[in-house]
C-alpha cells in the first residue's frame, strides 16, 4: 500500500472539455487584406453547433491564452532505502509514508532530515500525532470502482490502491471526483505509473505516492514534474522589425507534425542561430488551398535551431517520434508537447531577417530560413484584445513588418546553454 500527494483541482473535467472542444471549433475566419496576415474571430457556438465563416485563412490575436486549470501536483514518498529518502528530501518532497509499525524507522529519518512522517494502516492514514490525514481504500474489482462515492470518505485526502489496472480506473476516479473538494491520491510503483495517473483525463489525479526502493526512479520522476511546472511560467517575447525578406533557393526542410493540437496564435521556436528564435505559426488555419493541419508546424531547414523543454535547443534534424519540443503562443504561455512524426523534403525557400524594436541602437540581427509557401507564417505582436493579425505568411511579408522572437544566449553545448564567445553569421 502507498500513499498519493494531495491536490484540490478546481475546474471540472467536463468543463474543460467544454472549453477544449471551444478552442477548435469556435472560429470565424474573415478577410481583412492586411499584408495578406490571417485573422481569427471567436464566436459562440449555438446549441446546434452552428458557425458562421467566411473565406480566409488566419487568426484574431484573441484568447489564446493558455487557461491554468490545475494546481501543481504533490508527490509523498514511500520507501524504506535511506538513500531515497535523503535524494527526496533534497528535491523538496519531505513527506513520507510508513507503516504502523515501523515507527522506529520513522523516528531515526526524523533526527537526520526534515520529514514529515505520516503512517498507514486499516483503511487510514495518520501523523505523528494519531490526527487522521487521509482515507485509504484498495480497488481490486469493477464493481469496487463502480460503488465508489466521494461521500463514503470522511477525510479530504482518498489514497487509492489499484494492484492490477491503472487507465480506467484513473479516469473513472477523476470523474467521480470532480467537484467533490476532496484530493486523490493513487499509489504507484514506477514513475511511468505516476506520470499515467498525474496525466489521466488531461487533468490527472492530485498526486502519487511513489513506493520504491531506486534512487533513479525520484530522479526521473522529478525531472517530469519539472517540464510540466516550466509549461506553466511565462516565456519572454520580444518584438522586432523584419529588416530583410529574400528568395534563399532550395533546401531540405523540415515539418514537425505533432501529438497535440496548436490554437491560433501557437507555433514553435526556430531560428538559424539560437540567440533569437523566431515564433514560427502552426497551419491550424484553413486556406482557399490546402486544409488546416493544427498539428503541424513547417519549421524550416534542417540546420535550425528549436526550443525544447529544460531551456534547451535541438537540430531540426534531431527531432524525431517520441521526442518533446515547447510550444508557445503570442503572450508567451507554453506547454510541452510530442513529437509524432517529422517529415524532411526539398522545397524553396525563403530568408527572413529582423532586428528588436526596443534597441534601435543594437545592431545584432536575427534570422530564419523557411519554406515559400502561403501556409508558413510568422507570429505577430498581440495588440490588446482588438482584432488583429496573428501570424504574416511569409509570401506577405515585407520590411517593416513586426513579428515575435525569444532572444537568449547564442552559446550551445549539445544544446545547453554556456557562456563562452561565439560568432555566428
Amino acid at each position: 500500500m502507498a500513499l498519493l500527494t494531495s491536490l484540490v483541482i478546481s475546474v471540472s473535467v467536463g468543463n474543460y472539455q467544454k472549453q477544449l472542444v471551444s478552442r477548435f471549433t469556435s472560429q470565424i475566419q474573415s478577410q481583412t487584406g492586411t499584408n495578406g496576415g490571417w485573422i481569427h474571430i471567436s464566436t459562440i457556438l449555438n446549441s446546434k453547433g452552428a458557425r458562421s465563416r467566411t473565406k480566409s485563412r488566419s487568426t484574431m490575436c484573441s484568447a489564446v491564452n493558455m487557461e491554468s486549470y490545475e494546481q501543481p501536483k504533490q508527490v509523498w514518498i514511500w520507501t524504506e532505502n535511506k538513500q531515497v529518502m535523503t535524494t527526496a528530501v533534497e528535491r523538496g518532497w519531505n513527506t513520507h509514508i510508513f507503516t504502523s509499525d515501523n515507527k522506529d524507522l520513522a523516528d531515526e529519518w526524523s533526527s537526520i532530515a526534515l520529514i514529515n512522517p505520516l503512517f498507514i494502516g486499516d483503511g487510514e492514514i495518520v501523523d505523528s500525532e494519531n490526527k487522521k490525514v487521509a482515507s485509504f481504500s484498495e480497488l481490486s474489482t469493477p464493481e469496487q470502482l463502480q460503488q465508489l462515492q466521494p461521500d463514503d470518505y470522511e477525510a479530504k485526502n482518498v489514497v487509492i490502491s489499484l494492484p492490477n489496472w491503472q487507465v480506467i480506473p484513473a479516469e473513472n476516479i477523476i470523474a467521480t471526483f470532480q467537484g467533490s473538494q476532496k484530493t486523490v491520491f493513487a499509489i504507484s510503483k514506477t514513475p511511468s505509473e505516476a506520470q499515467l495517473f498525474l496525466e489521466a483525463l488531461e487533468l490527472g489525479l492530485g498526486g502519487v505516492i511513489l513506493k520504491v526502493e531506486d534512487v533513479e526512479a525520484v530522479l526521473e520522476l522529478k525531472n517530469y514534474l519539472d517540464r510540466r511546472n516550466e509549461a506553466r511560467n511565462l516565456l519572454g517575447l520580444s518584438k522586432a522589425t523584419v529588416t530583410r525578406v529574400e528568395i534563399a533557393g532550395m533546401g531540405d526542410r523540415a515539418c514537425v507534425d505533432l501529438c497535440s493540437l496548436m490554437r491560433p496564435g501557437e507555433g514553435l521556436l526556430v531560428g538559424s542561430f539560437a540567440r533569437g528564435l523566431f515564433l514560427v505559426h502552426s497551419e491550424c488555419m484553413e486556406s482557399n488551398y490546402i486544409a488546416s493541419r493544427p498539428f503541424r508546424v513547417n519549421a524550416g531547414p534542417v540546420h535550425s535551431y528549436v526550443a525544447v523543454p529544460g531551456g534547451k535547443t535541438s537540430y531540426l534534424s534531431e527531432l524525431q517520434t517520441g521526442k518533446e519540443v515547447i510550444v508557445v503562443d503570442q503572450s508567451g504561455q507554453q506547454r510541452t508537447a510530442v513529437v509524432g512524426r517529422i517529415k524532411i523534403e526539398k522545397r524553396p525557400l525563403i530568408l527572413v531577417e529582423a532586428k528588436l524594436q526596443q534597441e534601435p541602437e543594437n545592431q545584432t540581427f536575427y534570422s530564419i530560413l523557411l519554406q515559400n509557401a502561403e501556409t508558413v507564417g510568422l507570429v505577430c505582436p498581440c495588440q490588446g484584445t482588438k482584432p488583429t493579425k496573428t501570424a504574416i505568411p511569409v509570401t506577405s511579408l515585407k520590411v517593416g513588418d513586426e513579428i515575435m522572437v525569444r532572444i537568449q544566449g547564442g552559446a550551445r553545448h549539445t544544446g545547453i546553454e554556456i557562456q563562452e564567445f561565439i560568432l555566428e553569421k
